[in-house]
């Protein structure tokens, strides 16, 4: 694969990844309140609403740690599955925890706060999210686009 298909490849892959990553908060936001056999329009609407917001926030937020990123996996070739879950984790747990919306604490007598909150699990899962989608479309051919090809004519050894 040439540079210029790898890297149409990756821009493919970070909004599919990031509308894919707005998709799951939408759905860790609303859980089990929101039903999707409705015929409610309105909620419909509401929620492909919160899936544009989500997924625009997501990408906005995160660019330059994401470019990085990609930089980084694409240099030295990381393909992992693994490594790509645990980055898009890592990610989204950053823009929570490094953004302007601040978690909310509130205090009760009757119970302990949980040790991790739930905006914080549906950014995590969203960010596992992320990273399959990301891996799934430009993830497992990453530094491929540098392999020497027999069609093409072989590099100069160094000077």
């Amino acid at each position: 694969m040439s540079f210029l298909g790898h890297l149409f490849a990756i821009v493919c892959g970070v909004i599919l990844a990031s509308l894919v990553a707005g998709i799951a908060i939408a759905l860790g936001i609303f859980g089990p309140e929101w039903h999707a056999v409705s015929g409610d329009i309105g909620e419909r609407f509401y929620f492909w609403g919160t899936v544009f917001i989500a997924s625009s926030f997501t990408g906005a937020m995160l660019f330059l740690p994401l470019v990085i990123l990609i930089t980084l996996a694409e240099s030295f070739k990381v393909r992992s599955l693994v490594a790509h879950l645990c980055a898009g984790a890592a990610l989204l747990l950053l823009g929570y925890y490094g953004g302007v919306a601040r978690p909310s604490y509130e205090e009760s007598i009757d119970r302990a706060p949980p040790p991790v909150s739930r905006a914080a699990e549906v950014a995590a899962a969203a960010g596992v999210a992320f990273g399959f989608t990301y891996w799934l479309i430009a993830g497992r051919t990453a530094g491929r686009w540098r392999k020497w090809r027999p069609d093409q004519p072989p590099p100069l050894p160094p000077a």
